[in-house]
């Protein structure tokens, strides 16, 4: 028949092989202290319970009121890793369980009576198990599916120990029968920690997912999105234009004269020119817009609009607003610009090809028509207004460039400095 001090030593077992899978998977990615403060948790847990254990061995009040108290504070290290996952600021609330303890324990009816101090106990734990699942749950409303089955293992930990405590109220049983149910109670804790713990790691393998993902769509210069992640924005706001009946506007931006920056003061200094209009541009971009580094010095922005004044109006307070940074490489001040070609499609007619191609014609000819200045390329007015410029059926001369810049000046708005 399992006895308490039998539960306990499997227990105590099972935690320092978990403590070890923690501190192994902390020295491969250091950048996660919340592994080490879990391995920290269970190493606490373990020595805790192997103090309760060696009861009759060592004196009462190592294996009673310390061991218990140590085996808690396990709990609240498990509390504090979860909030260290998160980077939420520490609470004192995670310390609860081992106080309820320390202070149950100095009343004397429980410190000679073994059910009470089981009693107490149990309560302990089923406060910790609480703060547990109230740990889990995301400060900022993430919704992670483990995040949800972890919560309902911690609230089913809080119950188990909640109806241990009660058990033991109502049952009233004797001290023989309380160590042997002890011991059943230790592996049914344990059992239930190793299945929060399997789904713990389902928890740090979606949010490295996530991470990876984020870092596969994100330019590592400039910290927007890049050419895949421009790709995939689309396609959702394509998606969510359609159902709101909206325009899509492309703003294509190409900064001014940026291999004479890079040549004249240094790549270290182009790197900072794109950084810095990235900031600048980001900062305009609406959240229910995209935008990204399109490769080299190009960048473009999606936006859903209702008029196309909104585009020209965004497009102008970027350029403007970057015209207006000063730029230094040392003490030398560096000039940048940037031009601008916008085009505008309906949501049911957008094409990300037709998009691009529309607004790079745009800007081809914003940079034809001296630079710093914004172009629009609006295909709604092209199909109002049709131009033999832009007429290259089969048969018919191809236009000349300046016959393109015309017809996008008579077709858009061009603003300069």
């Amino acid at each position: 028949m399992l006895n308490m001090t039998t539960g306990l030593t499997i227990w105590c077992s099972e935690a320092i092989t978990l403590a070890t899978v923690l501190l192994l998977a902390w020295r491969h990615d250091r950048k996660s202290p919340a592994y080490l403060i879990w391995a920290l948790g269970f190493t606490v847990s373990a020595v805790g319970f192997a103090l309760v254990a060696a009861r009759g061995l060592i004196p009462d009040i190592w294996s009673i009121q310390i061991g218990n108290a140590v085996a808690l504070l396990g709990e609240s290290a498990w509390i504090v890793g979860f909030r260290v996952l998160d980077r939420r600021r520490l609470e004192w609330s995670a310390f609860l369980p081992p106080a309820i303890w320390l202070i149950g324990v100095s009343l004397p009816w429980v410190t000679g009576n073994f059910a009470n101090r089981v009693i107490v106990y149990d309560l302990a734990g089923a406060v910790g198990a609480t703060l547990l699942a109230f740990a889990v749950h995301p400060g900022d409303g993430r919704r992670e599916p483990a995040r949800g089955q972890l919560g309902i293992v911690f609230v089913a930990l809080a119950c188990f120990c909640f109806g241990s405590a009660l058990w033991m109220v109502l049952a009233a049983p004797s001290l023989e029968e309380a160590m042997i149910y002890r011991g059943y109670m230790a592996l049914g804790y344990g059992l239930l920690v190793i299945i929060a713990i399997v789904l713990n790691g389902k928890l740090l393998m979606e949010r490295a997912e996530r991470r990876w993902r984020a870092i596969s769509i994100t330019d590592t210069l400039t910290g927007v999105l890049n050419r895949r992640g421009l790709q995939e924005s689309y396609e959702i706001l394509v998606g969510k234009g359609q159902q709101q009946q909206q325009k899509l506007a492309a703003l294509l931006f190409d900064l001014d004269h940026f291999k004479k920056i890079n040549d004249r003061h240094g790549h270290q200094a182009g790197d900072a020119v794109l950084v810095e209009f990235a900031r600048i541009a980001r900062q305009f971009v609406p959240r229910t817009g995209a935008f990204g580094r399109m490769g080299g010095e190009e960048f473009v922005a999606f936006v859903p609009i209702d008029e196309q004044s909104q585009a020209e109006a965004l497009a102008e307070t970027i350029r403007a607003d970057f015209c207006r940074v000063p730029l230094l490489a040392g003490r030398t001040l560096v000039p940048a610009t940037v031009s601008i070609g916008v085009s505008i499609m309906p949501h049911d007619t957008v094409s990300w090809d037709r998009l691009i191609s529309f607004a790079d014609h745009a800007l081809y000819a914003a940079k034809r028509a001296g630079r710093n200045c914004t172009i629009l390329f609006n295909e709604t007015e092209t199909a109002r207004e049709p131009d033999a410029a832009f007429a290259a059926d089969e048969g018919e001369l191809v236009p000349t460039l300046d016959d393109q810049i015309h017809a996008l000046r008579r077709m858009g708005t061009l603003a300069r400095m």
